[in-house]
């Protein structure tokens, strides 16, 4: 079983979620904090990407919800994410906050809230991960 933050650096450590500069700072099976910076993740009139917001919500959703599958020995994927996008942002960074909905043996659901650099609400969205088996090599 990987530890906390092998399980984060899994994520983190290539892939879109390095090219996109998300950052964890805080990670456990019950709140995942994480920030992104708008530059390079704006869509062509300079503000942030909603499929940015996304990616970030689903990243911090997906690391709480395997640090969560690891006591069942299993891994988490995700199966639904929908957002709403209440503002922009044209600068700095957006912090992410994921919190748990439901945590159980099959399932985790998340609600995650994004934020500007003055905490003023981006985007809210909810994750829902599948628990699943680890695969077979």
């Amino acid at each position: 079983m990987a530890t906390d933050s092998e399980a984060v650096h899994a994520f983190l450590g290539k892939g879109l979620d390095a090219r996109m500069g998300i950052e964890v700072t805080e990670a456990s099976a019950e709140r995942v904090v994480g920030r992104m910076p708008v530059e390079g993740n704006q869509q062509p009139f300079g503000l942030l990407h909603g499929g940015a917001s996304c990616v970030l919500a689903e990243s911090l959703g997906s690391i709480g919800s395997t640090l969560h599958a690891q006591q069942y020995g299993k891994v988490a994927v995700g199966i639904e994410i929908n957002a709403t996008h209440h503002r922009s942002a044209t600068e700095g960074h957006v912090t992410g906050v994921a919190e748990p909905v439901h945590l159980g043996r099959t399932l985790a659901t998340w609600e995650i809230t994004v934020t500007d650099d003055g905490g003023r609400k981006v985007c809210t969205a909810r994750l829902t991960c599948m628990l699943r088996e680890v695969p077979r090599s």
